[in-house]
This record gives C-alpha cells, structure tokens and sequence, in this order.
C-alpha cells in the first residue's frame, strides 16, 4: 500500500515540475516522455523528449528530442510510438489488453500518418461500434465466432447498411493486424469473418426507381427558375452543381484563385470539412479520393452566373470593409456577424430542401447530391460515356451514377441491339 502511495506522490511531484516548466506531462507515462510547448516564429508548437537510458561508452544521458508538432496530441502519439520503438515502453504482453486498450494504442499510431481529419474521426466512430460489444474482453479472449456475431448484430440489430459494416470491420482487421505484429494473439479472429449481405425483396427491387434519384430536364428547368425567385446567391449555388456535377463540400470551399475565366475551367482541390457547425472553426482538406483532384471544363453560363455573383460579392467586401473575412472564398456569407466566412455545408442543402418545398408537383425526396445524378443524367442523355462522366465527377466508380446512366441509355442498347439485327438478318439473305 506503502509503495502504491509512494508512486502516487512521485507522479503528482512531476506533474508539479512540469507546471513550473510550462509544460504537460504524458499521462500515462510520466516515467518516460515529456511533453512541452514553446513559441517559434509561426506561433506555438509541441515537442517531446524521451530518457533513453545512459550511453556505456561516455557514461552521458541519451535524450531523444522531436520538434514542431502543431498540436499536443500529435506529439504525445509520435512519443509513443517511437518508445515502442526503442523498447522503453511495451506493449502488455501477458496477453491482459483489453480489445478497447488495443484500439486506443492503434489509433494513436495510425493518426501518425498524413491522415485526414474526417478519416480519423471516421475510424474513432468505427471503433464506437466495436467498442459496444467487445471493450471490456481480453484480446486473448476474442474468438472468430464472437466477432462474426458482432458483424450479424450490426447487420441485423441495428440495421447498418452494408458500406457501413465493411468500414468497422476494415478497421477492426487493422486493429489485430497490430496485435498480431505486437505477439499479443497468435490467432486474428477477423481473417475469416464475412459481412452480411443486404437481403432485397422482389418488392424492394420492383419499387426501386432510379429516376426518383434524379432531376429530369424539365424538373431541372423548373427547379432553377424556383430557387431565382427565392435567393439569387441560392440560384447561383444550385446553378453551379447542377452544370458541374461538384459535391457539395467542393463547392463550399471554392475560391475565386479556382476559376480561370479564360481558359473555362474549375479546378478542384479541396473540400470544407466543419463537423460542428462552428462558423471559424472550419478546415479545408484534399478531396474524397486522388481522382476527384480535378480540373473541370465548363460553359459560358457558368462563368457568367459566376462572374454575376463577384460582381456582388465585391460591393459588398467594399461596404463592411475590415470586417470582411477575405479569404477569396467564392461562396462566402454576405451577412454579419461573420462577413466572408465560407457557408456550412447544411446551409446548401437546406437552401435545395427550401426550393423542393415549392415545387409541390415534384415528389422527390432530393438533396445536393442528387444534382451530381441530375449531371450524370444529362451527360448521359447528351451521348457521354460512363467514363468520361465518371471522371468528369471525380470519382472511378460509384453504384448510382452507372444506375442513371444505364436507366438513360437503355434506348441505346435496343438501338444497338436493332443493328445488330438488321446486320445478321443482311448477311442471311
């Protein structure tokens, strides 16, 4: 007891220290990193420093120091990674890791890398779900047939839907791939785990119509004049998915730098990512995927509701002044407290569910996605290919959008298939 109250008292001491020293010990692991800030040039930053025992050879201290973390987590991960590495710190290795203490230590490597933020946060989401079911276990204790359950229960009990499982458990084999690499199980209870199907009925599949995914031309048509009528910003938001096929997110995050007048083109870049909502609390990250960096050739009415909108958005950087957050952002607030502050992305649907409210004669139940199926319909319609529409949107595959265009070009293939016809029939006379 004596011994417990000891080390008690010497952790409290450290954390006393390294009040003094301004800065923050690594919890857990006070024994071993030390984490602290200092100020350089471009604001405040975090390093760490690592004891690594004495140096046989000269008898000094060997120190491990790592500069220029921007946040404290980034450099109290990176420290435990490397003490891994040195063998200062060490995994449990008699097999008492719990399942929620493994995927704790994996997130925390796996975020040393150039993550995403939303990936990130959408890996520490999947793990909620493993969590639910097997936190408390002991690695050791997970069998193939209890994980196979907690994928049945997903499917079944909650009603994820399939992308949604194939997620957690693609994270769930990183998590005891890692184990494995540690010598903490000897047997990865994932290696053999299916995800459930999703099961149609003959009615599901009769009452699936892809056109209810879709604007129709002439849906289109009524659906754009609406939204000029309510909010000439609105129409130029709108305008712009539908002739782009952008998502919602790219737009958002637009500049005017993006846009090049003379040469007609859109480049893609980057996408608004606010999971709270918080007006200057946004960040800009690279889009979804590799290929959905983009540079996108537009027409003349595009840049011309464009060029519209600037015209707008310069008189009013004129009237507030300073109070205007110039970032050059293209789809910007034109209203105080927060002038120039890039919309929400809730704000673009929102403004489309307004419209759709309407146009009572349009029963769709449509978001901003749904004007990327609206493009890739009239693409389709217009006589593009599935491949050039799909690298026009930025992406290399997606179940919808090959939906919509089949459903498009089905009178195309009973064309196709009358010539052939007509040409066997020739060759038979």
């Amino acid at each position: 007891m004596s011994e417990r109250l000891s080390e008690t008292k010497q952790e409290r001491l450290q954390a006393m220290i390294a009040d003094k020293e301004g800065r923050e010990p690594l919890r857990g692991v006070e024994k071993m990193a030390r984490v602290q800030k200092y100020q350089t040039a471009k604001g405040e930053r975090w390093m760490f420093i690592i004891e690594n025992g004495i140096d046989p050879q000269t008898g000094s201290r060997r120190r491990v120091v790592r500069r220029g973390f921007e946040k404290k987590k980034q450099a109290v991960d990176a420290a435990k990674e490397l003490e891994y590495q040195l063998g200062i710190r060490n995994l449990d290795t008699k097999g008492n890791m719990t399942f929620k203490e493994m995927a704790e230590e994996w997130l925390s490597v796996y975020g040393l890398t150039d993550r995403k933020i939303s990936t990130l946060r959408v890996r520490n989401h999947e793990i909620g779900h493993l969590n639910a079911f097997l936190a408390q276990y002991k690695l050791k204790d997970i069998t193939k047939k209890m994980y196979q359950n907690v994928l049945t229960t997903l499917k079944n009990d909650k009603k994820l839907a399939h992308n949604t499982i194939s997620g957690i458990h693609g994270t769930a084999r990183m998590i005891f791939k890692r184990a494995m690499e540690q010598d903490l199980i000897m047997n990865d209870p994932t290696q053999y785990a299916f995800i459930p199907k999703d099961k149609k009925t003959v009615e599901d599949i009769e009452n699936a119509k892809v056109q209810d995914k879709y604007l129709e031309k002439h849906e289109l048509q009524l659906f754009l004049e609406k939204s000029k009528e309510l909010n000439e910003e609105t129409y130029t938001m709108l305008f712009v998915l539908a002739w782009t096929g952008l998502r919602a997110g790219e737009l958002v995050a637009l500049k005017w730098r993006d846009i090049d007048f003379e040469e007609k083109t859109i480049n893609v870049t980057k996408t608004y990512y606010n999971p709270k909502n918080n007006t200057k609390d946004f960040t800009l990250l690279p889009p979804k995927t590799a290929g959905s960096i983009r540079k996108l050739i537009v027409e003349d009415e595009v840049l011309k509701v464009l060029q519209k909108h600037q015209l707008k958005q310069k008189a009013m950087k004129l009237e507030v002044g300073k109070e205007y957050f110039d970032e050059d952002f293209i789809f910007a607030r034109m209203n105080g407290p927060y002038y120039g502050y890039p919309h929400f992305i809730k704000t673009v649907e929102n403004r489309m569910e307004s419209v759709m409210k309407n146009l009572p004669n349009i029963k769709k139940h449509l978001t901003p996605h749904s004007l990327r199926h609206t493009h890739t319909s009239l693409l389709a319609e217009a006589g593009v290919e599935l491949l050039q529409i799909m690298d026009r949107l930025g992406h290399s595959d997606d179940e919808t959008t090959t939906q919509v265009y089949l459903h498009i070009t089905k009178d195309r293939k009973k064309e196709a298939s009358q010539k052939f016809g007509e040409l066997m029939r020739n060759l038979s006379v």
